[in-house]
């Protein structure tokens, strides 16, 4: 690798988000904790077996697979994640919309 990659490399690096990427872990992490290891189990054995398609599952599979996804709050989740994506807290979204 030449010199001057190694450095636009190395500001990259340097330029990530660490607090917020380390966040995001612990939300996910706490998410799949949630999980007992039986399910944890079980959820990864049936999107193996599905293969990226729901349709590959039996109707029984199918149902079991939801309620493992509905455990783990996969929509709560994402609100979580938001502001972390969109770099910003709601507060600080809040302040910047009364700015305008």
């Amino acid at each position: 690798m030449s010199k001057a990659r190694q450095g636009g490399l190395g500001q990259r690096v340097g330029a990530l988000p660490w607090a917020r990427l380390l966040r995001g872990g612990v939300l996910i992490s706490r998410r799949w904790r949630a999980l007992s290891g039986k399910e944890r189990a079980r959820l990864a054995s049936l999107v193996r077996e599905s293969r990226g398609s729901v349709r590959n599952l039996s109707k029984r599979q199918q149902v079991q697979l939801r309620k493992l996804v509905r455990k783990l709050d996969l929509k709560g989740l994402g609100r979580e994640l938001a502001p972390l994506v969109r770099g910003q807290s709601r507060r600080g979204r809040r302040a910047r919309r009364g700015r305008r």
